[in-house]
This record gives C-alpha cells, sequence and structure tokens, in this order.
C-alpha cells in the first residue's frame, strides 16, 4: 500500500470514527467502537471501498496510533467530536506535557486557558518535539509547557489514551507556561 493511499485512508477512518460515523451509515457504540466487517461494507457502500488488509496496515502503521482494533472492531482512540466513553482510567500525568498551537491563538489562551473546543478533552503531549508536529498542522507551531502534575494535585483529573496522547477537560492559565 503506497503512502498516498494510507494517508488518505487514515484520514477517511478519523473523520467517519471521530465525528461523523453517521455519514457513511455507521452507528458506534457507547465507547466508541464499530464491526470492522460493518465498517468495511458502509465504506464500500459509499463509494471508498477499503479492504481488511488496507485496515490492518493503516491501523499497524499510523505513526500516531489513532485507531485500534480488538478482536473483530475498531474505534479511534480518542478525538472524538461525537459522545463516546473510551473508558480510559485516571492516570497520574509527569511533571510537564506539552501543547502544540499557532501564533494566532495565543492571545485567546493567555485568557481562557486551554479548552477542548468542538472534542471532549484537550490534548497534550509528553514531549516538545510531538507537540510541535501537532501545532505545526496549522502552521508555524509555538509549544506550551502545562505544568500538570501542579494540575493533578490541584484536583484536575488525566486520562492517558492507548497511543500516549495525554487528555484533560481544560487547562486553566496558570498551568501554562508561554515561550519566551
Amino acid at each position: 500500500m503506497d503512502e498516498q493511499r494510507t494517508v488518505k485512508v487514515s484520514k477517511y477512518l478519523a473523520k467517519h470514527l471521530r465525528h461523523q460515523p453517521e455519514r457513511i451509515g455507521i452507528t458506534l457504540d457507547a465507547n466508541g467502537w464499530v464491526a470492522v466487517d460493518e465498517l468495511l461494507r458502509a465504506t464500500a457502500a459509499n463509494g471508498f471501498p477499503i479492504t481488511r488488509d488496507e485496515l490492518d496496515h493503516v491501523v499497524a502503521a499510523n505513526d500516531k496510533r489513532r485507531f485500534m482494533i480488538d478482536g473483530a472492531r475498531i474505534r479511534a482512540n480518542q478525538g472524538h467530536t461525537v459522545e463516546v466513553d473510551l473508558g480510559l482510567p485516571v492516570a497520574e500525568p509527569p511533571a510537564h506535557l506539552y501543547h502544540g498551537t499557532v501564533a494566532r491563538s495565543l492571545d485567546a489562551i493567555r485568557t481562557e486557558g486551554l479548552r477542548p473546543m468542538a472534542r471532549h478533552h484537550v490534548h497534550l503531549s509528553p514531549d516538545p518535539e510531538t507537540a510541535t508536529r501537532v501545532g505545526a498542522r496549522r502552521g508555524r507551531p509555538v509549544v506550551l509547557s502545562v505544568e500538570a502534575g501542579a494540575m493533578h494535585r490541584a484536583g484536575h483529573v488525566f486520562h492517558l489514551s492507548a497511543n500516549g496522547v495525554w487528555l484533560t477537560d481544560g487547562v486553566p492559565p496558570r498551568f501554562l507556561r508561554f515561550p519566551g
């Protein structure tokens, strides 16, 4: 499977397993799972056929490990805008986590902190390099440091997704450190 097809399938899966399952006629269960066979039938019926081999390749090869297959089911690991409960356990974060953004967002972040926007959680990275890659998707990246340990001690809840992304409901401005 070539790289272009891998990216195209990955984006298609992200769109429908995280944001618009109804658009191709699938229904996610309460925990975000859908039967692999149902997904493959729906993709074919909607003009974007994916083989089981392609699906397995995208799940295994995705550098961000966006998807998980468990037996005959598949789901996205995080990033949903549709209502799902991923059942992620509460986890104690490291002292610092990181968030990649762009300069045009900094004024709002300084005032309001980090908010989940259309998603269920704010996504935080374990290292500045990952946060840089995340921020670069929207322009020139700016990496913020999050005092996650202090947040946790103050009662904020964190979860760790299966692909190493830290999730929390929001980050108040007082726990953020801006570059420069």
